[in-house]
């Protein structure tokens, strides 16, 4: 489908149940292949992106069935993949990528990564100038510090201190720190430059955990990897929902709210979750919505003051930590009472797109004044929407977020709105079962 029209919607109303998290799903495979014994993984999220993980991970050797209830079982290789030539496609998933190029690094084979276009321009050399500080043989057949990645077996160093920067992604961190336990000794990794994302790092070092191997933490600048680290299966486990999935409905349920709807709650997160990204419940709340809360659900309407007022608050925050539903802020803002400004979301740059150049544009198509800085948005919102058509830049948020457009009484057309397959594939149709049109 070229695009998809999206009439007006009256209010959204309802319950969600969420799709599992890509972050904590991708991570769980990869662990679960490391592992010794078997995983069976419920609620594994199905998407292009845990899809090339799944892929990748069949391609090393690596047993994985789908049971006939749904689950999926891996049967862990035991900290070596049996197949030591391959040459694997990741798309454009950087949770599948730079994890398993560190893996791979320390695994003493050969093998090829590469993605589609994007990836090839999303940076990697972070992670690989730390790899190589340790041995590893990593090399570019295309631009120097993005991939594709040549990796050969190469004289690994074991143990002692490594420094990664984390200021670009924090994926770079995640990678060594999901690879290094399998070279037995202890390791120090120094973060240089400051962490950011740190909400997915802590996603790491809890699935590391239910892995067997608890890794010590100081201050997010210093962690220590134990001597004699192993992966073992946790058995069983179950994968939470996607709380960035969740931003978009609890912002839908916000805005609803306004003009008499709403409440939508979203089950499979809540105070029990490990995901950074249920925080942005409470940028809602800052924005006047009223949010409720369990430990695997959470329910967002607009408050009684906004309601009564017809408009959110407008809010000026730091993004760092939630930077995916940062963007569902963005959109969120063109229903606030004036300018709201967006800061330390500079990660965007090297997401799927340019987030913020991709955001700037199309929030301006609908009506809004935006400026763009190097790692921020200012968005003042218009006195009344435009109907516009939405380009998604093959990005799976850029139109999630903006099909909330159409709570603001305008048509919006949706451009490539199969991209959102990358995390969330039913999520047109999943918005439509709460919407009245």
């Amino acid at each position: 489908m070229k695009y998809l029209d999206l009439a007006p919607i009256r209010r959204v109303r309802g319950t969600v149940r969420l799709p599992g998290s890509k972050s904590i799903s991708n991570r769980i495979l990869l662990l679960a292949a490391l592992a010794d014994g078997e995983t069976l993984i419920r609620d594994l999220l199905e998407s292009e992106d845990t899809g090339v993980m799944l892929g990748a991970l069949r391609a090393l050797g690596v047993s994985c069935k789908v049971e006939g209830d749904g689950a999926m079982r891996v049967r862990g290789a035991g900290g070596a993949f049996p197949v030591k030539k391959a040459e694997l496609f990741l798309g454009n998933a950087g949770t599948a990528l730079r994890p398993l190029a560190a893996v791979l690094a320390l695994c003493g084979g050969e093998y090829r990564l590469s993605g589609v276009a994007r990836m090839h321009e999303r940076p990697i050399g972070d992670l690989v100038d730390a790899l190589g500080s340790l041995g590893a043989d990593i090399r570019y057949p295309g631009k120097a510090g993005y991939p594709p990645l040549a990796i050969r077996p190469g004289a690994i160093r074991a143990g002692g201190t490594v420094g990664v920067r984390g200021d670009v992604s924090s994926q770079f961190l995640t990678g060594l720190l999901v690879a290094l336990p399998l070279t037995g000794e202890k390791t120090v990794v120094t973060v240089e430059g400051g962490l950011i994302s740190r909400p997915y790092v802590e996603i790491t070092l809890n699935t590391l955990r239910r892995f067997g191997v608890e890794v010590e933490r100081q201050d997010w600048s210093k962690f220590t990897i134990p001597a004699a680290a192993r992966y073992t299966s946790p058995g069983e486990i179950h994968v939470e929902g996607d709380a960035s999935s969740a931003s978009y409905f609890l912002a839908a349920g916000a805005i609803s709210g306004l003009k008499g709807g709403g409440p939508v709650r979203v089950e499979g997160v809540g105070r029990a979750s490990i995901q950074g990204d249920v925080r942005f419940a409470e940028t809602l709340e800052r924005m006047g919505a009223k949010i409720v809360m369990g430990d695997n659900w959470i329910e967002a309407t607009a408050g009684a003051e906004a309601a009564k007022r017809g408009t959110l608050k407008a809010l000026d925050a730091d993004f760092n930590h939630i930077p995916d539903a940062a963007m569902t802020a963005a959109v969120t803002a063109l229903f606030a009472d004036g300018a709201s400004t967006l800061r330390n979301i500079g990660s965007w740059r090297v997401k799927e797109t340019d987030r913020i150049a991709a955001m700037a544009a199309e929030l301006g198509k609908l009506g809004a004044t935006v400026e763009e800085g190097k790692d921020s948005l200012r968005i003042a919102p218009p006195a009344r929407l435009r109907p516009a058509t939405i380009d998604t830049y093959d990005d799976h948020r850029m139109a999630m977020c903006f099909s909330l457009a159409a709570l603001g009484g305008v048509p919006v057309r949706i451009n490539d709105p199969g991209c959102v397959a990358k995390t969330f594939p039913e999520y047109f149709d999943v918005l439509a079962e709460i919407a009245e049109r």
